[in-house]
């Protein structure tokens, strides 16, 4: 039986609480964590927002050495030690994959933490980059009572199989204010 793709998935803002939300992937209906300081349109690097926007959702990875590869519709590729993210408004290569070690700001994309066991690349200032305007946003996995990220969307380890069943290649994310 072939599973069939949501278009989109839609991220809305609890009115109770800018930090935490609600994310809809067809009938699919998941909490999620949102930025420290919530959704906001005008997203810049470091202000703990989540960005307002249709987005594409780009491409994955996962921890291999902690879980099999998760079924979804979405490149996905296995993460490595030496796997980094550039947040260096400074760096050439801001807002991208960089190998670790790097000597400019960066994310680390194999953490101890589990958070990124599953993550996602939301095209947030991804073609053109700008810098400043953001690096790093991504939906990966929630931290304990979904605490906020730093301007990600993060849902439930337990949850997160069934919503990449649902991506496929041409899902996109909408961050809803």
């Amino acid at each position: 039986m072939k599973t069939a793709y949501v278009n989109l998935v839609v991220v809305r803002r609890s009115p109770l609480d800018r930090r935490r939300g609600r994310l809809e992937a067809g009938a699919l209906v998941l909490p999620c964590a949102l930025g420290r300081t919530g959704p906001r349109r005008d997203k810049r690097e470091g202000d703990g927002a989540s960005p307002i926007g249709r987005f594409p959702l780009l491409q994955g990875f996962y921890r291999a050495d902690r879980m099999n590869r998760p079924r979804t519709g979405l490149k996905l590729r296995p993460l490595r030690p030496q796997d980094g993210w550039s947040d260096d408004p400074r760096d050439r290569r801001y807002n991208r994959p960089v190998p670790l070690p790097c000597p400019t700001g960066h994310e680390k994309m194999w953490r101890e933490d589990h958070l990124y066991d599953i993550v996602l690349d939301i095209g947030w200032n991804r073609g053109p980059i700008r810098r400043g305007r953001g690096s790093a946003i991504f939906l990966h996995l929630a931290r304990p009572g979904f605490a906020p990220t730093e301007g990600c969307v993060a849902v439930a380890p337990q949850a997160a199989r069934r919503l990449l069943e649902r991506i496929g290649p041409r899902t996109r994310i909408a961050i809803l204010g």
